[in-house]
C-alpha cells in the first residue's frame, strides 16, 4: 500500500524557511518534498549532533537560474578553451557526494551533508531521481555536482573542486545540456558566488511555485542523460 506523506505547507515556514522537523529520507518522501518545493536540509553540522531530527526548508526567496539569464564571461570563455578536463554524467555519484561532503567550506565546521543523506540520495540515483556530475583530469576526478531530477525538474545541491574552475566547467556543461534538452531553468536553493557568476538569482518563492505547477514531471533521467 502507498504511503501517504503530508508535509505542512510552504506557507507556514519560519522567517528562515523552515517548514517541518521529522520523518524520514526515503525515495517517496523525499520526491514529495521536492514536489512542493521543499527540500531536507539538516541544521546541525556532521560530524556534530547527527542524531538530530531531519529538517525541511522551503526558503523565501528561492534561489534559481533561468537559462534566459545564463551569463558567461569572457574570462571563463578564455578558460574553457584551453581547458584539460573533460566532464561525464553519471559516472561515479557516489565519488562525487563524498567529495561534496568532504569539502572544507568558510565559516562551517563541519557539512550538512551527513552519511544519512548520503545514503538517501544514492538510495535516490539508483532509483532514477539523481544525477552526478563528473570533472576530470584524465582519471583524476578534480570537480563535480550533484542534484535532484525529476521530470523537466532540476536541482543543484552541492558541488565540490579539487582544482580552479572545476566545479564552474561542470556546472556550465550541465547548464548547456539541459537547455539542449529544452529545460528552462535549475533549483539552485540558494546562490551562491558561481551561480551567481552565471546568472542566478533569488525570487520570491511563489515565483518558484508557480515555475514548479508549470513542471512536466514525465520524462525520465534517461531522457535527458
Amino acid at each position: 500500500m502507498k504511503r501517504k506523506i503530508v508535509f505542512p505547507p510552504v506557507e507556514t515556514a519560519s522567517e528562515d524557511g523552515l517548514v517541518a522537523v521529522g520523518g524520514d529520507l526515503e525515495i517517496d518522501t523525499l520526491l514529495e518534498a521536492y514536489h512542493q518545493g521543499i527540500f531536507p536540509w539538516p541544521i546541525s553540522t556532521y560530524p556534530l549532533n547527527v542524531d538530530m531530527p531531519h529538517t525541511w526548508f522551503s526558503p523565501n526567496p528561492r534561489g534559481l537560474l533561468q537559462f534566459k539569464d545564463l551569463h558567461v564571461s569572457r574570462s571563463f570563455i578564455k578558460f574553457l578553451k584551453k581547458t584539460p578536463y573533460h566532464v561525464t554524467f553519471n559516472r561515479a555519484f557516489k565519488d562525487v557526494i563524498n567529495q561534496c561532503a568532504q569539502m572544507v567550506r568558510k565559516d562551517q565546521p563541519g557539512t550538512w551533508i551527513t552519511p544519512d543523506i548520503i545514503d538517501a540520495y544514492t538510495n535516490l540515483f539508483h532509483a532514477g531521481y539523481a544525477y552526478s556530475v563528473e570533472v576530470w583530469d584524465q582519471e583524476r576526478l578534480v570537480g563535480g555536482l550533484y542534484g535532484v531530477i525529476m521530470g523537466e525538474f532540476v536541482s543543484g545541491e552541492s558541488m565540490f573542486m579539487l582544482e580552479d574552475n572545476a566545479s564552474k566547467q561542470g556546472f556550465y556543461t550541465l547548464l548547456v545540456h539541459l537547455k539542449d534538452k529544452g529545460i528552462n531553468w535549475v533549483d539552485t536553493q540558494m546562490v551562491t558566488p558561481v551561480v551567481q557568476q552565471f546568472g542566478g538569482k533569488y525570487v520570491p518563492r511563489p515565483v518558484f511555485l508557480k515555475l514548479l505547477q508549470k513542471t512536466n514531471w514525465t520524462r525520465k533521467r534517461s531522457d535527458i542523460f
